[in-house]
């Protein structure tokens, strides 16, 4: 970039375009909600058959292709910014140079050089230093050289110049350095030239936001910073004090921080986790379908001793060594995700309303986690959140014809909503924490309630503080419902933080208990006639018992005895699993703790 084209340069220009992108990204977004939440859900309530059913997936498909217009050109604004804010810097740099010369009298030349007239006190033979013509330096070790030799000049304008010139180099080349970074990044953001949004697609907006992210460093690094480890308060004001222009940047460049961010607005955090969600689920599938086929021989006889017996062939074991845990892993997730997806393809259903996804990551938790809501948290009058216990994960979060733990989070909402039809329920399936994998060792250890009761606190507050930034009316009655060692974590989370700030659960649910690491109901803060406990027959009472015998109550106490001083309610399940049964006495009565209609709830 030469000196004429930087002195003319507009770097608000790109700014302006980056609004642009931004309104078209924002108008992509409402687009998409109208399509899926709109347009989908009439034409799957009003049109049967398979004509309609055909027709739904193709709009459902128009709904992820307006997601992937708003992901892309939430990535080309940022970059846009990114660019302008870097050309600006080099702007400045230079306007500052050119300001400091005209102050001196010095001549800026069309090539970058500075000429500088004769000055200085008169040599022994009468004369003025003479002046000069200086070019400009930016590697550290010349320029050094270069301003001792401007301090060794009595002429005074040598030196003056000689910043000058070093000065307007170093815009030069810092606009030029701009430029070439990011001309071949923003040529890289466009789609390919079909209308399909494929696997690689969205891939390849994961590579872009990384990419965006690494050139933009500088950009990005100017920006107000998310508190570490901050509260969920310190988070809601950080997202608040952003201007539309940096929440943008953020949401673009590391969707995967906002969406993680206890405090923000639920509609917030879901925009950035299905963007993750979308990229992580076709980044694995592509790893997938890179993996080669197992091979078809899997078994084989062979004969050692009197009988012959079954064993894998060496071709499968070699395979099964080099790819077996890894492809199994992939099947995992994508399992987990085709259920998360499923539930947002269901939205409309029987009137089931908007899913909000508040947390999703297949990394660093085990089975992986999954926060979803039925309904939006931050507008709801009741607010329920339900945490699954043993053998959760995210490969299981909607296994079966009643659609696993998410699908209890439904027949929560649905039951809660006939008995409360004018006002808003949101309920809430939590997994946010590494469930046990067995009953024994796992589940006999406190330590994965540890370790997610904290997590659950935190989010509890976030769901608070949320619903106060967006309504800012009273708080909404929440209600916790713990299952088998989901109870545990929640006892744990209810013993979390400072006693002030356990007004964000006014009721605990816990079905199928083994204990909750607390003596009496007293103990978990919302007051023990607000606590409430069921039990099943069966291996319903073996968990319950057998959580007695290992700890997880302490002093060998359970919140389905009468000396724990919670409310014992009345349950129709048959077993360990049936407290959410359609139509159950169990199912009714967690409803009415939810919606705050205790007169309706059955107690032993």
């Amino acid at each position: 970039m030469d000196l004429a084209t930087l002195k003319a340069l507009k770097p608000a220009e790109y700014s302006e375009a980056a609004d642009g992108y931004r309104s078209t990204a924002k108008m992509a977004s409402e687009v998409k909600d109208r399509v899926e939440n709109q347009i989908a859900v009439a034409m799957k309530n009003s049109l049967k058959g398979k004509a309609a059913t055909a027709a739904n997936k193709q709009v459902r498909l128009l709904g992820q292709n307006f997601h992937y217009i708003q992901a892309q050109c939430g990535l080309i604004s940022t970059a846009l910014e990114a660019f302008s804010y870097e050309l600006e810097a080099a702007k400045k740099k230079l306007d500052l140079a050119l300001e400091n010369a005209k102050a001196a009298n010095l001549t800026v030349n069309t090539d970058g050089s500075v000429t500088y007239p004769a000055g200085g006190e008169k040599s022994e033979d009468g004369k003025t230093p003479a002046g000069g013509k200086v070019s400009g330096l930016t590697d550290g070790t010349a320029s050094a050289v270069g301003r001792q030799a401007a301090n060794f000049d009595p002429n005074p304008n040598h030196r003056l110049a000689q910043d000058c010139a070093d000065l307007i180099a170093g815009a030069l080349k810092a606009a030029t350095e701009a430029d070439e970074k990011w001309a071949p990044k923003l040529r890289a953001l466009k789609a390919d030239d079909d209308l399909t949004v494929s696997d690689a697609d969205w891939a390849d907006t994961s590579s872009d936001t990384k990419g965006v992210s690494e050139a933009g460093k500088k950009y990005l690094d100017s920006l107000p910073q998310p508190p570490k480890d901050g509260t969920p308060q310190e988070n809601a004001e950080w997202w608040k004090k952003l201007s539309a222009e940096e929440q943008a940047a953020w949401m673009s460049t590391d969707p995967k921080a906002v969406g993680e961010l206890n405090g923000l607005p639920s509609a917030v955090r879901d925009e950035a986790n299905r963007i993750v969600f979308s990229e992580t689920r076709a980044k694995l599938q592509m790893e997938l379908d890179s993996i080669p086929k197992a091979p078809t021989n899997e078994w084989t006889w062979i004969t050692s001793g009197p009988y012959p017996s079954k064993v894998h062939t060496d071709e499968w074991m070699e395979w099964h060594r080099e790819y077996g845990d890894r492809y199994a892993q992939l099947n995992q997730s994508l399992k987990g995700m085709g259920y998360v997806q499923d539930r947002f393809d269901r939205t409309g259903v029987d009137g089931l309303p908007e899913a909000y996804l508040l947390g999703f990551d297949t990394t660093g938790l085990g089975d992986g986690k999954v926060i979803l809501a039925n309904g939006d948290p931050d507008k709801a009058d009741h607010v329920a959140v339900y945490v699954p216990g043993t053998h959760a994960g995210l490969e299981k979060i909607g296994e079966g014809d009643d659609h696993g733990d998410l699908g209890r989070g439904e027949k929560l909402w649905n039951e809660s909503t006939k008995l409360s039809p004018n006002q808003n329920i949101s309920t809430i399936t939590w997994l946010d924490y590494n469930a046990p994998d067995s009953i024994v060792p796992q589940a006999s250890s406190g330590k994965y309630a540890e370790e997610g009761g904290p997590r659950l606190y935190d989010f509890l507050q976030g769901n608070r503080e949320a619903h106060a930034n967006a309504s800012g009316s009273a708080p909404p009655h929440t209600t916790v419902i713990g299952h088998s060692y989901g109870s545990t974590v929640v006892g744990v989370s209810a013993q979390s933080g400072s006693w002030k700030d356990l007004e964000a659960v006014d009721d605990y649910v816990f079905a199928g208990s083994p204990g909750v690491q607390a003596d009496h109901a007293a103990d978990l803060g919302a007051g023990a006639d607000h606590v409430w406990a069921m039990g099943g027959p069966g291996d319903d009472q073996f968990v319950r018992q057998g959580g007695r015998l290992v700890g997880l109550g302490d002093n060998l106490t359970i919140p389905t005895d009468e000396s724990f001083g919670g409310n014992i309610m009345r349950s129709d399940s048959d077993g360990h699993s049936g407290f959410w049964d359609e139509g159950s006495l169990s199912l009714r009565n967690q409803a009415a703790v939810i919606t705050g209609k205790y007169h309706r709830v059955e107690l032993e």
